[in-house]
């Protein structure tokens, strides 16, 4: 028996089987590295702008703490629930450790409709989830993050929240903050630089010219949206995006500048232009040499990667293709060259990490170093991943994930079982 169930967590189980198997982990073992170490549901009653009572309710997930504390980021979305927000804590916890950062993977969230509150209840949400949490959180014990749903300022007011209960300013909290609440140079732009600095290395080791190259993102939040802006500056084609309102696609290139300040002031690419609108369901199948899916969970299944027309699929999203699939591009490794997510999508928590390295030192880096660094880091990760599936002719997913997994393995039995 487990509390936690769903199609997300199934899948990240599924996943966590495949390595385990590939790594011959004895089975008295995989319990133990995969199950999460905690899990708190709790709830979330704020005032309505209307006088009446709303309660929400919200989760965090630490999957294990033996590398140090936990990190993840805080959704905010009607589909939150404990089974996908342990899937996530999971996914964070061999992505810490594939790029080497001294933490264990954790997720949250609050399961909510977005479009149905206010600005100030927003507020009072963020306010109550983080009140909630200070039991179980702290600098050293689980760092929160954005995620979709959230943002630079839900992290504001999570800060303030956890500091005016500790009576001091206590900026290593949470990531992802403003900058000018102690947040980091480049961290909002951190993941989707990431997933384009990879598309565009695998791009040079395929001989494609980014100069002539096209590429297709599906879904322009956060990550979606800057990965878009660095390929554009890279010199490729964005011929398509989409997100929750519909899709846009312009075999000339969209104006990708324009559309992202079309997207900041009305909050989706809705309007942007009706004569470019497109099937959203037909995006992911488009032929373009960079593919990023940088949505939602589940998007590529078995048809879908049958069809797929891309040269590189660069993971921006966290699983966002099923188990299913991946059979089907472990067939097509030739066609298609895979980023799995645990490291296209990583740049954003190598950030997070230099964040809370600058709060507690106290000493701030200029976003130079901080791209450079990061930049460094997915380097090295990339290098490992591709040696590893060569050495062992197994696909990237499986290599980075077994790199992951292998890592916090070897930290739980250098450390023992208490007591």
């Amino acid at each position: 028996m487990t509390v936690y169930s769903g199609p997300v967590f199934d899948m990240a189980v599924n996943q966590f089987g495949v390595i385990a198997n590939h790594l011959e982990i004895p089975m008295d073992e995989r319990d133990r590295i995969l199950m999460p170490k905690r899990s708190v549901t709790v709830s979330c009653p704020i005032h309505r702008d209307d006088g009446t009572v709303a309660v929400f309710e919200g989760y965090r997930v630490q999957h294990h703490l033996t590398l140090g504390p936990t990190k993840g980021g805080t959704r905010f979305a009607p589909s939150v629930d404990i089974g996908e927000v342990a899937a996530l804590a999971i996914w964070m916890s061999w992505k810490c450790a594939l790029v080497g950062l001294p933490y264990g993977g954790a997720k949250g969230g609050v399961n909510v409709d977005l479009s149905t509150i206010s600005r100030r209840e927003l507020e009072g949400l963020s306010r109550r989830y983080m009140q909630e949490m200070i039991p179980f959180v702290g600098p050293h014990t689980d760092v929160m993050a954005p995620d979709m749903g959230t943002n630079e300022q839900v992290m504001a007011w999570f800060m303030d929240t956890y500091s005016m209960y500790q009576g001091r300013t206590v900026t290593e909290i949470v990531t992802g903050k403003p900058v000018s609440s102690g947040g980091t140079l480049g961290r909002r732009e951190a993941t989707g630089r990431g997933v384009a600095y990879l598309a565009r290395r695998v791009l040079k080791e395929l001989s494609i010219n980014p100069g002539t190259a096209t590429a297709v993102i599906q879904g322009f939040g956060n990550v979606g949206s800057y990965a878009a802006l660095e390929l554009h500056q890279y010199g490729l084609k964005i011929i398509a995006v989409s997100d929750h309102t519909g899709a846009l696609h312009d075999p000339k290139g969209l104006d990708i500048p324009a559309l992202m300040h079309h997207a900041g002031r009305h909050g989706s690419i809705a309007g942007f232009s009706n004569q470019l609108a497109f099937d959203p369901e037909q995006l992911l199948t488009l032929p373009c040499d960079v593919l990023v899916p940088a949505a939602m969970e589940r998007v590529i299944d078995a048809k879908v990667a049958e069809n797929l027309k891309c040269r590189v699929l660069a993971e921006g999203a966290n699983g966002p293709t099923t188990p299913d699939a991946d059979l089907v591009l472990e067939k097509r490794q030739s066609e298609v060259f895979l980023i799995p997510d645990i490291l296209c999508n990583s740049g954003g928590v190598v950030v997070s990490y230099f964040e809370w390295v600058q709060d507690l030192q106290q000493l701030f880096w200029e976003e130079e170093e901080v791209t450079r660094r990061e930049y460094a880091i997915l380097d090295r990760a990339f290098d490992h991943m591709v040696q590893r599936a060569r050495a062992d002719n197994i696909p990237h997913r499986t290599a980075a994930m077994a790199i992951g997994v292998e890592k916090v393995r070897a930290a739980k039995n250098t450390r023992g079982l208490f007591p």
